[in-house]
């Protein structure tokens, strides 16, 4: 792994203060909990792309055609 890059991320001050109760917690950095968070947040972005591109072929309706059926149905 490369060195890390060294940055500057403002929390508010709950934020931050939670952080630090649950870095102390689990005896882990605070750098640590916050790469792990983007790490999650980076897999389900990439996940969701993943998702999308294998749906792109599928046929769409338009939202409009979906409530008026679901109107129609009683369902809404």
């Amino acid at each position: 792994m490369a060195d890390p890059t060294r940055t500057t991320v403002y929390l508010e001050p709950k934020v931050h203060r939670a952080l630090k109760i649950k870095a102390a917690t689990l005896d882990r950095s605070i750098s640590g909990l916050i790469n792990e968070a983007v790490r999650a947040s980076l897999i389900e972005d990439a996940t969701d792309l993943e998702a999308f591109e294998k749906r792109a072929k599928e046929p769409s309706r338009p939202l409009e055609r979906v409530l008026a059926d679901l109107r129609r149905d009683g369902l809404l």
